[in-house]
C-alpha cells in the first residue's frame, strides 16, 4: 500500500512539474537579459537592411558581417533560416513566427529540444534566483556564439601540488 502511494505521489509531482514548465514557457515566464548586440549593426533595419534587397543565396559574406563564419550545421543553414528577412531586428521560427532576440531560446529549442528542456528545468545553462520563486535566466547566446556554438578547446591547467608531497619536502 505504501509503495503505490509513493508511486502516485511521484507521478503527480512529475506531471505537475511538467505542466508548470509548459505553462511558464507559454506565458514567456523566462526573464532574461537581452543578448549583447553590436551597436555598429543594431538596429539592423535602421542601419542597413531597410534599403537592401533580400539575397537568400548562401555565400561567404564579404562586404559586411565578414567576421561571422557559420559553423552551425552550415551545410543545412543560412542566415535567413534564423534571422527574419523582412525585419532583421527579430528572429523567426520555422513556422514563420517572429521572436525577439530576448526569446531566442524558442528558436534554439526547435533543433535542440533536449537542451531547451534541460534549460527550462535549470539543468543546462545558468540561472539565478530563488529555487521556489523568481528566477533569472541566461540565454543560449550568452554562453554560445549562435554562429559557432561549439566551445573552443582550452589547455588544461597543471594539477595542484600535493600537500606534504615530494615538492613540499624539497623546500625544507
Amino acid at each position: 500500500m505504501k509503495r503505490s502511494r509513493l508511486i502516485a505521489a511521484v507521478a503527480a509531482l512529475v506531471l505537475l512539474g511538467g505542466l508548470g514548465l509548459a505553462v511558464a514557457n507559454q506565458a514567456g515566464d523566462f526573464p532574461v537579459d537581452p543578448p549583447e548586440l553590436d551597436e555598429d549593426y543594431y538596429p539592423c533595419a535602421e542601419n542597413c537592411h531597410n534599403d537592401m534587397d533580400v539575397d537568400r543565396t548562401p555565400r561567404v559574406l564579404e562586404d559586411e558581417h565578414s567576421d561571422i563564419v557559420l559553423h552551425h550545421a552550415e551545410q543545412f543553414r543560412w542566415c535567413l533560416d534564423c534571422h527574419d528577412a523582412e525585419n532583421r531586428d527579430v528572429l523567426h521560427l520555422q513556422n514563420g513566427t517572429k521572436v525577439p532576440f530576448e526569446e531566442s531560446y524558442l528558436l534554439c529549442g526547435q533543433c535542440h529540444g533536449d537542451k531547451f528542456r534541460d534549460w527550462r528545468a535549470g539543468i543546462h545553462g545558468k540561472r539565478t534566483g530563488n529555487w521556489n520563486g523568481q528566477k533569472h535566466y541566461l540565454l543560449c547566446a550568452h554562453c554560445h556564439n549562435p554562429h559557432t556554438p561549439k566551445f573552443k578547446a582550452i589547455k588544461p591547467e597543471p594539477p595542484p601540488a600535493v600537500p606534504g608531497g615530494a615538492e613540499a619536502g624539497a623546500a625544507h
